[in-house]
């Protein structure tokens, strides 16, 4: 059976709809808050230096977006290459569970391999259960390592 949806990478003319995505995956992660002028200058950023990431976006076929992840590039002391760091992935409610959330990581994945990349992480809301259940499920391992922030 053919997908229902195409995977390619985010363009400027995407902005728009993927800062009504990211809005939907600040709902759910409480660390984060939606604020307009900071995701369209973030998302350009991506776009803007695909050398070092990129955003993998699923259109339907009327060619709207239903989902988003990104992937950015930092230097791995432990592996000696560089490694993938994932963000923003969020699907639209409606379109969860036709297989979009994995062919958007696997693309990614394969972005990043091509830049030289021998591993990825991505960080999970700890109160977000089905996105645990959801990364467990599709093989991704957890650490003992612990996220801190600090804004500078």
């Amino acid at each position: 059976m053919k997908p229902s949806f195409i995977i390619e990478n985010a363009t400027a003319q995407d902005i728009p709809a993927l800062i009504e995505l990211l809005a939907v995956l600040f709902g759910i992660e409480v660390d984060f808050k939606p604020d307009f002028e900071k995701q369209k200058k973030g998302l350009a950023l991506l776009i803007n230096h695909s050398e070092n990431g990129v955003i993998k976006v699923a259109k339907d076929p009327q060619g709207k977006i239903v989902g988003m992840v990104s992937a950015q590039l930092v230097i791995s002391t432990a592996q000696g290459s560089p490694s993938a760091w994932v963000e923003d992935m969020v699907i639209t409610e409606s379109h969860r569970g036709e297989g979009i959330g994995k062919s958007l990581l696997n693309e990614a994945l394969l972005w990043a391999k091509s830049k030289g990349a021998t591993r990825a992480q991505l960080l999970v809301d700890t109160e977000n259960k089905p996105a645990l259940g959801y990364y467990q499920h599709l093989g991704w391992e957890t650490t003992q390592l612990q996220a801190r922030k600090i804004f500078i």
